[in-house]
């Protein structure tokens, strides 16, 4: 393709996230447990970015910073300022002159059943300077009198026995989603037959406890004149006749949602920086294997991917690392030597994790790009079909009584990655109102939905997607 090795500014903006996209790490921490006075004890720098964390030797610096609301930080000897970004509910990221530091909470995987997490320190992370070197080791704990102690029950052995049943939707569940609404229609896909219930989750994200979202009161004022001044409706599959993105993939029953969601995202902004002229198409399977700041198939979330891994690492082409729908013991791309893409800027729509809104990912949408977002995903969004989807409440008594012959629900509030491609609006036909709604790339194959694609209803934080999801990033600045 001919890529420059490096992009000299991808512009990615993360959409907040409020759930997590499953596993990552047992952790479910919040803002609040995040503010206040840490210490962070840091390894010698000089290191090259292999430095290995998991046993970083002395620690031979200490620091004390204090994490305030809005996404301050103060260093409290000499009042150097900087700032922080939470990464969902699993870890944080701080950002102080020239360096950026970042791990994920403290967590005991203690078994299948258990997990310990604490929202008061770290496990080990990294240090390294704005431009990628320099890396060096760190731990933080933070100052004051909580224990910050969780105890997670994560599944019950009898429940992880059950996620192995053949999963089976029953036909009459079918027809009460439909019978519900008129907005859109759900449908039984048979491939799904072949499939377990663990199978079935693992592509849509489960496992996590739910997320606390940001209060409501973090997002800032937006300008009505520059919603005013966007298009009722867009799309980046056919802007003056010109699509922008690459195809739809099926990630089968690997949890890398969220490296679909990202590659396809940086996949886009590409063709969109090059007005198609170079057209990518990334390796998932690089992130599944190779990223330190995901669990692979178990999970990760596309702000550490589109935007910390593109950048610290940088991303691969598919012919590099093709894609195997699993998780491996190393990290060995079939191609040696691949050519690497890095992002120069990443962060959240709206510049912090809960500072975003409907018109904030509107106006990053139309300027930049696709947006990497993530949705809570209910048993009925499984049965889409087509039309304009919203979550039919009204059933989940249903499903609870007749997902399995146990009466066992093993579906929970989770996240799933996708990829906000435009928006639009309809007139219903039975009830004549006007219904906004997102266009999403998924990524479950083209016979899913409206050929791999969804319409979310718009304006009203459908299953999370404009509080919890939006992101923007680095837009490629060749």
């Amino acid at each position: 393709m001919g890529f420059l090795p490096k992009l000299a500014s991808i512009l990615l903006l993360l959409v907040t996230f409020q759930n997590g996209v499953k596993g990552d790490t047992p952790a479910n921490c919040t803002h609040d447990d995040l503010v206040g006075k840490w210490k962070f004890y840091l390894s010698s720098g000089g290191h090259s970015k292999d430095i290995d964390c998991s046993n970083p030797g002395v620690m031979s610096q200490v620091i004390s910073l204090t994490l305030s609301s809005y996404n301050a930080v103060t260093k409290d000897d000499d009042g150097e300022v900087g700032s922080f970004n939470l990464i969902y509910n699993q870890g944080f990221e701080v950002t102080l002159g020239y360096r950026k530091l970042f791990a994920f909470f403290k967590y005991d995987q203690i078994n299948s059943t258990y997990a310990d997490y604490w929202c008061n320190q770290t496990m080990q992370g990294w240090s390294h300077d704005v431009l990628g070197n320099d890396w060096a080791c760190f731990k933080a704990v933070k100052q004051d009198a909580s224990e910050g102690y969780h105890h997670e029950v994560v599944k019950t052995p009898f429940e992880i026995g059950l996620l192995q049943l053949p999963y089976s939707v029953p036909v009459d569940f079918i027809e009460l989603i439909n019978l519900a609404q008129d907005s859109w229609t759900a449908t039984v896909y048979p491939e799904y037959e072949k499939y377990t219930y663990d199978h079935i989750l693992r592509r849509s994200g489960f496992l996590n406890g739910p997320l606390t979202r940001p209060k409501k009161n973090l997002a800032t004022p937006y300008s009505e004149k520059s919603y005013a001044n966007l298009p009722k409706s867009f799309d980046w599959r056919n802007v003056n006749g010109v699509n922008y993105l690459s195809p739809i993939r099926n990630q089968g029953h690997c949890g890398s949602c969220y490296a679909f969601a990202s590659m396809g995202m940086l996949e886009a902004r590409m063709r969109i920086l090059t007005n198609n002229t170079q057209t990518p198409v990334f390796s998932p399977q690089d992130v599944v294997a190779c990223s330190r700041y995901s669990q692979g198939c178990d999970g990760g979330f596309p702000y550490l991917i589109a935007g910390k891994y593109a950048q610290d690492f940088g991303v691969v082409e598919e012919q590099c690392y093709p894609y195997l729908g699993k998780n491996q013991d190393k990290c060995e791309p079939t191609l040696p030597n691949c050519q690497r893409t890095h992002v120069a800027k990443y962060e959240y729509v709206g510049g912090y994790y809960g500072g975003c809104s409907e018109e904030k990912m509107m106006q990053e949408l139309v300027n930049n790009g696709p947006l990497a977002v993530a949705i809570e995903v209910y048993p009925d969004f499984q049965q889409y079909k087509s039309g304009i989807y919203h979550h039919v409440e009204s059933i989940k008594a249903h499903w609870l009584k007749q997902s399995s012959s146990e009466g066992y629900n093993p579906f929970e509030l989770t996240n799933h990655a996708v990829l906000a491609v435009g928006y639009g609006e309809e007139v219903n036909k039975n009830s004549d109102q006007v219904e906004k709604y997102w266009i999403v790339k998924n990524s479950w194959g083209e016979q899913w939905g409206e050929q791999g694609f969804v319409r979310i209803r718009r304006g009203t934080d459908e299953i999370a997607i404009e509080s919890l999801a939006q992101q923007s990033w680095p837009i490629p600045r060749l």
